[in-house]
């Protein structure tokens, strides 16, 4: 039995102790005498969300079938327990091993929202790790980022000895022998790092240097070493069906946030929404083999116990065997108590035909995510769904028996005007007639329910609005009265209820997605201030991150309230992603001009994705 890292007396002071025990059902545990490699995974938030990571299970699984690696988990530690770990300098562990993570070989932290950056400086303080990578030994852990947010590295670049680009089921194997083979040789930390930059995907910070112009823009982005590579190309699995996927996923002690089995059907999408940056970096679409999701089915839920099984992938329904593999879960698995949950679906007689066969329709809501309220914003944004379609998914559930549906928009998206605001509300008062005009008062469960829910818009890199400004969190907020006053002037506002997201946060979320190095000091100072748990509105505060840029001279507008000029090279430029600066730039003109661009089945746009040699590129 493993000896735990905590008192009996502290695991009983704190909230919901089973966190940090670790021994959950498929949890791997090596002998450390018998591998050469420790690889420490974290998830820098609170266990149940880092539990629910989908890219970790992989990669843990992938790490530990080698019989020399042995790959643990690690997770932010709740503020009660974090305050008494640095009290009594108890140095942060691992849950499989229960030993310290700065003993550890590798620690690797999946970046998963902007929001979390403060706990990266959290896990690494408690972790006795020195904050800044310059400041590491050969006794520290090489520490190492992956996940959507290293397609902008460069706010968090001081914290980290190297970043992965792309997906990790690629190039770990050849990290891990160079690794090995260096470590046998005796080579350096810096040594280890040169080399480690020449691994397609691997991109090492501290070589690489940035100059910057009189007006703050970036002048030159340049390797330090002739034969450090000036970009570095993303990393791509281009055979799903064949690729690594856990069989035996780790089961959580305590209700995760996504308790269930998940089945991924594909990677990408083919639809080119100009807001999103999945829908760009994942590009091209790769989808995976119906008889081998089949097998996946069987194998995870006898291995979990698990009472769910939910399909991940960015756009369900455009799965090509859809209906396939659909019909065997119900068949499969409907008798035997497991729910089947399909999230992005589109609204369709097909998608409602499957979802009255697995879901209680009294209790389920139906959910669109127009993302803006107007037809011509909706070209603008690339949003192929139209008022029509909205409407023909909205009757044909009320037919079905739902009464609640959920609508997802954006405020503050480019172009946006008032009109486009009041659409919102007007786009659901016609949804709540329509319930109450095709519905049978005899037939009704009671009156229709629409819920609103509104985020601001945050520029991403690499998307076609990556250029785009942002705006005030006043005037975000004038932007949302807009919309909950025009639901008051509605014939069925008592069916519609309205919720907003907080505009403080989005405008520091726009600040971390799209700033340089510069930033990196401002995210050390917060934390220090005590800035933790950005992403939970009951730790989040504002005035702590102003008083952080204030203090290291850093202007918040310079990264938010600008256009930006379309020859400006921006911190992510020395990144391939496959899509090129020139497609992103024709879609932003494209958007300009409220057009729409077809998906990648309907026509090539030539966005670049078709080099890497697969997926929808090649289907026809």
């Amino acid at each position: 039995m493993t000896k735990l890292a905590l008192s009996d007396e502290i695991l009983m002071k704190i909230d919901k102790p089973a966190r940090y025990i670790g021994n959950e059902l498929n949890s791997i545990k090596k002998k450390k005498e018998d591998v050469k490699i420790r690889f420490a995974m974290c998830f820098p938030d609170v266990y149940e969300i880092g539990m629910s990571h989908l890219g970790i299970q992989i990669l843990y699984d992938m790490f530990n079938k080698r019989e020399d690696v042995w790959c643990e988990r690690v997770y932010s530690p709740w503020t009660d327990l974090s305050t008494i770990m640095k009290e009594e300098k108890i140095p942060l562990f691992a849950l499989e091993s229960q030993e310290p993570i700065k003993d550890f070989d590798f620690l690797g932290i999946t970046l998963q929202y902007e929001m979390c950056y403060t706990n990266i400086l959290q896990v690494l303080d408690l972790g006795q790790i020195p904050l800044l990578a310059k400041d590491r030994t050969k006794d520290d852990p090489i520490v190492i980022g992956g996940g959507p947010c290293t397609y902008n590295p460069e706010p968090i670049a001081d914290f980290f000895d190297l970043f992965y680009m792309g997906e990790g089921e690629v190039q770990y194997d050849a990290l891990f022998d160079l690794y090995l083979k260096m470590k046998d040789a005796g080579a350096s930390r810096s040594e280890f790092l040169h080399e480690a930059a020449k691994i397609p995907g691997i991109y090492v910070p501290s070589l690489y240097d940035v100059t910057y112009k009189e007006d703050g823009t970036i002048e030159a982005f340049t390797p330090i070493y002739d034969d450090v590579p000036q970009k570095v190309e993303k990393q791509l699995v281009m055979e799903m069906t064949e690729a690594v996927y856990p069989e035996k996923p780790v089961v959580p002690f305590i209700r995760a946030t996504q308790d269930r089995v998940v089945l991924e059907i594909q990677r990408g999408c083919i639809r080119g929404c100009r807001f999103c940056q999945a829908g760009m970096v994942y590009r091209p679409t790769r989808e995976k083999n119906v008889e081998r999701l089949k097998d996946l089915a069987r194998k995870m839920i006898a291995s979990t116990g698990h009472e769910e099984i939910s399909l991940s992938s960015l756009s369900s329904s455009d799965y090509s065997s859809l209906g396939e593999l659909v019909t065997f879960l119900i068949d499969e698995f409907k008798d035997k108590g497991v729910n089947i949950s399909l999230p992005s679906l589109r609204i369709d007689a097909f998608s409602l035909d499957v979802m009255s066969k697995v879901q209680d329709i009294k209790k389920s809501s139906l959910t669109f995510a127009p993302e803006a309220g107007s037809q011509r914003l909706r070209d603008v944004i690339n949003k192929g769904l139209t008022k029509d379609v909205i409407l023909h998914g909205a009757g044909l559930a009320f037919e079905g028996g739902w009464n609640k549906v959920k609508l997802y928009f954006m405020l503050g998206l480019p172009t946006e005007t008032e009109e486009d605001m009041k659409a919102i509300p007007e786009l659901a008062n016609e949804i709540a007639a329509l319930y109450y005009d095709t519905v049978p008062k005899e037939k009704r469960n009671g009156k229709c329910q629409i819920t609103i829910s509104t985020s601001f818009f945050v520029p991403k890199p690499f998307t076609p609005f990556q250029w785009a400004r942002m705006y005030t969190p006043d005037d975000y907020l004038a932007r949302a009265k807009v919309v909950n006053d025009t639901v008051k002037e509605q014939l069925n506002h008592k069916s519609i209820k309205y919720n907003w997201h907080e505009a403080d946060v989005t405008v520091l979320e726009g600040i971390l997605a799209r700033g340089d190095r510069k930033i990196a000091k401002a995210i050390l100072k917060a934390y220090e201030n005590g800035a933790v748990f950005d992403a939970w509105s009951e730790y989040y505060d504002n005035q702590r991150w102003l008083d952080a840029f204030e203090e290291c001279g850093i202007d918040p507008d310079f990264y938010t309230m600008r256009e930006r000029p379309l020859d400006e090279i921006f911190p992510w430029d020395f990144i391939d992603v496959g899509v090129t600066k020139e497609f992103l730039k024709r879609e932003w003109q494209t958007a300009h001009g409220e057009k729409v661009t077809p998906n990648c089945r309907m026509r090539c746009s030539g966005c670049g994705a078709k080099k890497f040699g697969g997926g929808v590129c090649y289907e026809n």
